[in-house]
């Protein structure tokens, strides 16, 4: 197993295989993969198909019936369970927090019992709480019947980075929240993991998720055979087969706008002003700038409300229901799918960026967005010319009925 304090450490499967008593058929059948250190990889097909069943075989909650797992060249069939398990991290659906413990006993559990000191662990669940977008003073004494989905989530994320593993086990962790939740989350894990570089292998049922997360996505049928395992792009291009083609589903254009972030396209600015503003002041502002309508910020920068001058001619000195309120935002690490969705929900052309504590950074356009789906059709368009002109040179040109004959064939004419 890899040191603590390293990054990720490679995962191989051999002939992986998991049988139950009574059933004739395995319910993993001969799992063979290699999952290289530092990346992704996500587990994605229909329920029953067996991808949680191989994702717990890895830390051996699962024992396997058959096969070998190796973490950094270690085959870990043999290990100590328990002991493998405090190695490799672990987070779940609805977080699993003993809900009798405060964040910070959740957090240092696997420290405490691996012996850590208390000075060390004391700065551990701090820096783990400020990685995961929690302020520390704030929840460190909280229980989890005070924290909210999102809030429970991140904890149980942070728990599973506790004692620094470089192997990351989740099984549908997000699978129980809302959208807009499970949108934050997974922008929460992106954000993490391009700081921490850990293996991380995930399980989900929604391809979207897989697409949006993986660095390489395993496409599973059952028992969980690889239909195909590649990058995103390539099983959105080039699915391997029908069956493939039924999980990407229709669409697959706009899917691809989940392997772009709001960082890869251009992020303008436009008028701000905060709630703190004299009311002639935005007014003039607004006027300097040349358009028809102003961010407003509260008094921690956070997008607020969008105001026009209209709005600003019957505030009357109070900005507080003036406008429109910013019901979306997005980050650098959100998908321009995520982007063009809360441009069409803001209904103000344009979506504010913030950071990551929600401060507004810039806006994303939907001109922008418009024109990164054109140039991925486009991108198709051509593709799809491309392989039709490699199909036709591979195709043996049938001869003419006056050639069959041969070379005699010319003189009997």
């Amino acid at each position: 197993m890899a040191e603590s304090g390293a990054s990720g450490a490679s995962i191989e499967l051999e002939n992986l295989t998991k049988r139950y008593p009574g059933n004739p058929h395995p319910s993993v059948d001969n799992v063979t993969m290699e999952i290289k250190a530092g990346e992704t990889v996500v587990f994605v097909g229909p329920s029953g198909c067996g991808k949680s069943t191989t994702l717990k075989m890895i830390n051996r909650l699962i024992e396997s019936s058959g096969g070998r797992v190796r973490i950094n060249g270690e085959d870990v069939t043999h290990m100590d369970p328990v002991k493998l398990r405090r190695e490799v991290g672990y987070a779940i659906q609805s977080s699993g927090l003993f809900p009798h413990m405060t964040v910070a006993q959740n957090i240092s559990l696997v420290p405490r019992m691996i012996g850590w000191s208390k000075a060390r662990i004391r700065s551990r669940v701090e820096e783990l709480l400020h990685l995961v977008g929690l302020d520390p003073g704030e929840f460190h004494g909280r229980h989890p019947r005070q924290l909210s989905r999102d809030q429970q989530q991140r904890v149980g994320v942070a728990r599973a980075l506790a004692a620094d593993p470089p192997v990351l086990l989740m099984d549908e962790p997000f699978g129980a929240v809302d959208p807009v939740t499970r949108d934050h989350l997974q922008e929460g894990l992106i954000r993490l993991q391009r700081e921490l570089r850990k293996t991380i292998v995930f399980v989900t049922d929604d391809f979207d998720e897989a697409i949006k997360l993986g660095d390489r996505v395993a496409v599973l049928r059952e028992r969980s055979h690889i239909a195909q395992f590649d990058t995103p792009e390539a099983i959105l291009t080039h699915p391997a087969d029908d069956f493939v083609s039924g999980v990407v589903g229709a669409g697959a254009a706009l899917k691809r706008l989940n392997l772009s972030r709001v960082r890869d396209v251009e992020i303008t600015a436009c008028p701000t002003a905060t709630v703190d503003d004299p009311l002639q002041e935005i007014f003039n502002g607004l006027r300097a700038s040349g358009t028809n309508e102003i961010l407003l910020l509260d008094e921690h920068r956070r997008p607020y409300r969008w105001l026009r001058r209209g709005d600003l001619m019957r505030a009357r000195g109070s900005l507080t229901r003036a406008g429109t309120p910013v019901t979306a935002t997005v980050t650098r690490d959100a998908t321009l799918r995520d982007a063009l969705e809360a441009v069409l929900t803001d209904n103000a052309g344009r979506v504010p960026v913030t950071g990551r504590r929600g401060e507004y950074e810039g806006v994303v356009d939907m001109e922008t967005l418009k024109h990164r789906v054109h140039d991925l059709l486009e991108a198709d368009r051509l593709t799809a010319i491309e392989h039709q002109h490699a199909l036709e040179k591979t195709r043996t040109p049938q001869t003419p009925a006056w050639q069959e004959g041969g070379a005699g064939a010319e003189t009997r004419s």
